[in-house]
Formats: structure tokens, sequence, C-alpha cells
């Protein structure tokens, strides 16, 4: 195994060379510091958050339709002291200035329950919301998680290639040397150029994408700049505590998204309530206190006030109501049948997850004893062409097997990590 390959697994990885060389004096950071970062610079966790809070809003406002109104008012003309009548055409004098003020309240007694209905749907939405940001939040996680095994997975491929020109040039040095004793064709020291050439195309293969993913990773934790990664510490590819199925059944239970669909759901429900609630009656009570003055004074002036009890029932509104409630009624069916397609979504994708995890633990297993196998077969076939008992081709051949071995080991450790993090992104939390 290469040393930013075993950095991966969770060793110190070794500087590489070129672009490698340059990456060294990159900023690095942690996994846990590139998710927090990542969280405040994620625009849609920022909006998910902003729908907390118009949610969190209504909410309020739903509650307040339970409290009555109350308004205040003052006011004040000036106008000149001689009028005109215009019905007999004199002109006679009238006071000039009036000054009023008042307070009045209002409260709606009964509304036919569509303040709980409301009240409800707001707390459904609330929800929702609250739900929707756990899901925005999982997936940016996943999303930096991603890209921080893309970098360390990059690194792990340069390091492979780095290894392989350190053999390529053993290689071909060991061919000059049989050829100047006659043991070794040129064709033999063509070879092993051409490998260590595939050698160095390979290493700037790995280096342009260890780059890419850099610059994307940087992207996301909010740095216009390359960003690395610093190794993880090993972690074992051991199985949950639960059940496959005891697993499934928890996630499918408590994934935002399940979670969302039924606050949506709750909310339908209370849309219909709403919209029956327009078949009853309104009934409103209302008062005021009101104050009138000729002179800018308190002292003197008239005084009044009111106390209305008023009821209020649309007898004909050109079927608007039914309109209500018909489609309050089709929302309702729709995020019935949303719910139960998202249950089977995540039951189905946590299945499909725990499928990729198996797959990936055995590929390691498998990678790793195929390095170790690759390996001895190397040392074995060097030795070999030493004492020229084998041919160039063969020993190019047992270095592809050990590359290709390498780069398996990586790849498979980057997919069981991934295969995790999506499986978290599903619960909404870590596992």
């Amino acid at each position: 195994m290469t040393a930013l390959a075993l950095g991966f697994l969770g060793l110190v990885a070794a500087p590489g060379v070129g672009l490698a060389q340059a990456a060294q004096q990159r900023m690095s950071v942690s996994l846990e510091e590139a998710i927090a970062r990542a969280l405040k610079t994620s625009p849609q966790v920022a909006q998910a958050a902003g729908s907390v809070a118009t949610t969190d809003a209504a909410r309020r406002s739903a509650f307040g339709a339970y409290l009555p109104n109350l308004t205040a008012n003052a006011n004040s003309s000036l106008a000149s002291a001689q009028r005109l009548d215009p019905g007999t055409g004199v002109v006679f004098n009238a006071p000039s200035d009036t000054y009023s003020a008042g307070v009045s309240a209002s409260w709606n007694v009964f509304t036919g329950g569509q303040r709980g209905a409301n009240s409800r749907q707001a707390q459904a939405r609330s929800s929702a919301a609250q739900a929707g940001l756990t899901a925005q939040r999982a997936s940016a996680v996943l999303d930096v998680e991603r890209a921080y095994y893309e970098v360390l997975r990059a690194g792990g491929l340069e390091d492979v290639a780095n290894s392989r020109i350190e053999r390529a040039k053993q290689n071909a040095e060991a061919a000059e040397r049989r050829m100047t004793v006659g043991s070794a064709t040129r064709s033999d020291v063509l070879r092993a150029r051409f490998d260590l050439t595939s050698a160095q195309e390979a290493l700037l293969s790995a280096q342009t994408q260890h780059m890419a993913a850099a610059l994307s990773l940087g992207r996301l934790i909010g740095e216009d700049v390359p960003v690395d990664a610093q190794p993880l510490e090993a972690r074992d590819e051991s199985p949950f505590a639960l059940t496959e199925e005891a697993l499934a059944d928890e996630i499918t239970a408590r994934a935002p998204s399940v979670l969302a669909a039924e606050a949506d759901l709750r909310a339908a429900e209370a849309g219909v309530s709403a919209a029956r609630s327009t078949y009853l009656p309104t009934v409103r009570l209302s008062g005021g206190y009101d104050w009138f003055n000729d002179e800018p004074a308190f002292n003197g002036g008239r005084t009044s006030w009111s106390v209305r009890l008023g009821l209020s029932y649309p007898i004909f509104d050109g079927f608007v109501r039914e309109e209500r409630v018909v489609n309050a009624r089709t929302q309702a069916s729709v995020a019935q049948a949303t719910l139960a397609d998202t249950r089977r979504a995540v039951r189905s994708s946590v299945g499909t997850s725990l499928s990729q995890l198996k797959l990936a633990a055995n590929r390691i297993a498998l990678a790793t004893e195929s390095v170790e196998v690759a390996k001895e077969d190397l040392k074995v076939q060097q030795e070999r062409y030493k004492l020229g008992a084998t041919t160039i081709l063969e020993l190019l051949t047992s270095q592809e097997n050990l590359v290709q071995a390498e780069i398996n080991l990586v790849a498979f450790r980057f997919e069981y990590r991934i295969s995790r993090a999506q499986l978290e992104a599903l619960a909404g939390r870590p596992l």
C-alpha cells in the first residue's frame, strides 16, 4: 500500500511531487471543519433556514387570529370660519377646527373552526420546514463528504502513481544493466522506458484530479482557492448495531423526507377543514370609543361609544366554497400518495445503500489481499528478472497487477465511506 493510500486509511500521507508539492502550500481542513463551514456557506441550507423562519412567523400569525384586534386613531382638520350653505346660498360662521381621537377593538367570536384549521395547517407547515432544513443540512453534509473523500481518493491515486514511477525507474535500470552484460535485448529497455512514461502520465492525471477535487472542496466551504483534506482516522467497516430490517424501519419512520411528507399531509388535511369552515357563519364582536372637540384641548369636547355583535353568512357565493373544498381534498389525496411513495423510496434507498456497503466491505477485504499477493508476486518477478529467469513483459505485468490492486483498494475504501454517508443523509443524522 502506498503512503497516501494508507493516509486515506488513517495514516499520515507522504508528500508527492509536481502538483503535489504545490499542494503542501495550500490550506487543509479536517472533515468536521469542512462540514461546519459548508453548512454556513450553503445557499440551499440558507434557503431552508429562511423557510423555517417564514413558517414560524405564519404559525405566530395563526395564533394571533385568536386575539382581538385593537386600533387607535387621531385626526385633526382646519377650515375657514365662513361657510356657504349650498341650499340657501347664505354665508354663515361655523367652527373651523375639529379634533378627534378614538380607539376600537374587534374579536371574532366564532369562525366555524377556520382559526383552528389554520393554526393546525401553520403548525404542520412549520414542521415540514424544520424537516426540510434537516434534510437540506444532511444533503449539504453528503456533498462535502463526497468532495472531501474525492480529494483523499485523488491523493491516494497520485501517490500510487509516484510509487509506480519509482518501480518503473528500478525496472529501467535493471534492463539497462542486463543489456550491458548481454542478458537482455534493446526491446527490454524500450519497454521499461515506455512503462516509465506511462507511469509519469498517470501521475499527471492523478495530480490534475487532485487539483480539481481540491477546488471543488474549496467552493463548498466558501474558499476561492483549492483546499486539501486532512487524512482521516482509520475506521473499521463494522456492521451497524441494528439489523438491516430494524435499521430500515427506523430510518423510514424518522427520515427527514418522510417527516416532511407527513407534515405536508397534516397541512393538507387542515386545509380541508379550513375550506369546510366557510359553510358556517362568522360571529364578530366589535366596539369603540371616540372623542370630538373643536379646540385643541383635552378638556371639554364630546364622546361616544359603541358595541356591535354581528353575524355573517354567505348564502351563495357562486360555488367558490365548493371549489375550495374540492381543491383542498385533491391536495390531501396527493399528499397521502406522496407520503406513501416517499416511504417506499426511503426504504428502497436504504436497502440499496446497505447492499453497497456490504459490497464495498467485501471488496476492501479482497483488494487488501490482492495488494499483498501482488507485492509478493512482484518481488519474485524482480528477483527472477535480475537472474535472467523471466522476461521484462512478465515483470511489467506483475507491476501492473500491483498498481491496479492498489488503485482498487483506494477506490473501494472511498466507495464504502460514500455509501455510509448516503445512508446517514437518508437518516438525517450520523449512524
